[in-house]
């Protein structure tokens, strides 16, 4: 569309403009100062798909999620790690005065190796699946740490670019206001104005220069963000371009809410800890099957231990193996883990079936949130698009001698009001659409 080139044209000589600027009113560096410091301190241009790459790669809440998941992982092995062999060295020596006792459940010894594996203990199987489940959840919540920081980190980078903009705009709009100002003070003086007009006057410079002020507090606060975390310097400039999201945001609602009910994070994690939860039940309820462990047992015995006054026969190397067989017949203690373990996974599939109702109002609601935003862009674009047709006729007018000064820069106020009510239409879009595509797990392949 012409008028949204135009606005590109007009944003991108704004932004280098204000970097031309910006690099003028730098002071030059003092002899003592490193070359890498004052490169450091020159302006970088970030796109906003590199921005996006950068904070995904410096992001500290990412590292915390991916340590995290390295974590759970990491405590899953442990309980698996029971039914794979496991070998033991040690010694078990110890003074004995009279009959050798068995401290411990064993014989003193000098040395002694012992082997065990578990092979059939289906509550401890249930366990280690429930928390192998649960390290796969931790992924999934590092997926989610990701959308996190892609959506602040765009709403951070697009709202700059906006806020920028206005600036430039509220800036030509403070020269409109002292204009009008300076005409209607002299009209009053030589009687032509009641006093009234010059206070609407200071008045109206007096609500541009406040919000100026405002909008250069909210861009420092971005720059701070975006500096942190696109792991940038404190004293990195950042240049910013007016950017829309790619294409493929553009999707159909119910397109996005199926693609909700698949990838989104939140509800992923729910199925996650159901399917965690009837792994735990299932290897409660199997808790009435026999348990078996394979055991073996080598001990080197000595004399000192006086084993050969108490037995009738010593040897000092000895080697048990077998297996360690329980069969349950009552146990109070089961039935209390098979209860527990019901009422977890009730729970959980409660949780689940709420994300999903919820989730699929989210996504209707937000699609048309979007479609609100819309027609509310367009609205905006149109009365800018009108605002500056009124211009080019009051400039011919104002050429032509029929109209005075003041009546132009009042024009041209109305005109810049304007465009930041499309910039700020746009922009509020933007937001709607980024929270469309978070709750529809469909950030990363926006930016792939």
């Amino acid at each position: 569309m012409p008028f949204l080139r135009g606005f590109a044209g007009v944003a991108g000589l704004l932004l280098m403009g204000g970097g031309v600027l910006e690099a003028q009113e730098t002071p030059a560096p003092k002899p003592a100062e490193s070359s890498a410091q004052t490169a450091l301190a020159s302006p970088i241009a970030v796109t906003l798909k590199r921005a996006i790459e950068l904070a995904l790669l410096n992001s500290k809440e990412i590292q915390v999620a991916k340590i995290q998941a390295s974590v759970a992982d990491h405590a899953a092995q442990i309980t698996k790690a029971q039914f794979m062999p496991n070998l033991y060295a040690g010694s078990g020596a110890g003074y004995t005065n009279g009959m050798p006792e068995t401290p411990g459940g064993r014989a003193p010894s000098v040395f002694n190796v012992t082997y065990t594996e578990q092979v059939l203990n289906e509550p401890l199987r249930g366990q280690a699946k429930e928390l192998q489940e649960q390290a796969k959840a931790q992924k999934i919540a590092l997926e989610e740490a990701r959308s996190d920081v892609i959506t602040r980190t765009a709403m951070a980078y697009l709202e700059l670019a906006k806020v920028r903009h206005s600036l430039e705009l509220l800036r030509a709009e403070q020269e409109s206001a002292e204009k009008i100002l300076a005409v209607t003070q002299d009209r009053e003086s030589q009687g032509f104005e009641l006093p009234v007009e010059v206070t609407k006057a200071q008045l109206t410079k007096a609500r541009v220069v406040e919000r100026i002020l405002q909008l250069e507090e909210r861009e420092d606060q971005l720059e701070v963000f975006l500096r942190y975390q696109l792991g940038l310097s404190e004293n990195q400039a950042i240049e910013v371009t007016p950017e829309d999201l790619p294409g493929e945001a553009e999707q159909a609602g119910d397109n996005l809410i199926a693609a909700a009910l698949t990838n989104n994070p939140g509800l992923r994690l729910a199925e996650s800890d159901v399917r965690a939860k009837e792994f735990r039940l299932k290897g409660e309820k199997r808790g009435y099957l026999p348990t078996l462990e394979l055991v073996s047992i080598y001990s080197l015995l000595a004399k000192y231990n006086n084993y050969n006054l108490y037995f009738t026969h010593f040897q000092p190397n000895n080697f048990n193996a077998g297996i360690d067989l329980r069969v349950p017949i009552f146990s109070a203690q089961l039935q209390a883990n098979i209860g527990l373990a019901r009422v977890n996974l009730d729970a959980a599939k409660a949780n689940l079936a709420s994300k999903r109702t919820e989730l699929t109002a989210e996504v209707r609601q937000k699609t048309r949130r979007v479609r609100e935003m819309d027609a509310a862009k367009e609205v905006a674009r149109l009365e800018l698009q009108l605002a500056q047709q009124n211009v080019a006729v009051l400039q011919a007018q104002f050429g032509e001698g029929k109209l005075n000064l003041r009546d132009m820069e009042r024009a041209r106020l109305d005109e810049n009001d304007k465009w930041m009510a499309y910039l700020d239409a746009n922009f509020q879009r933007q937001q709607a659409q980024l929270d469309l595509l978070k709750a529809a797990g469909q950030l990363d392949k926006v930016w792939q």
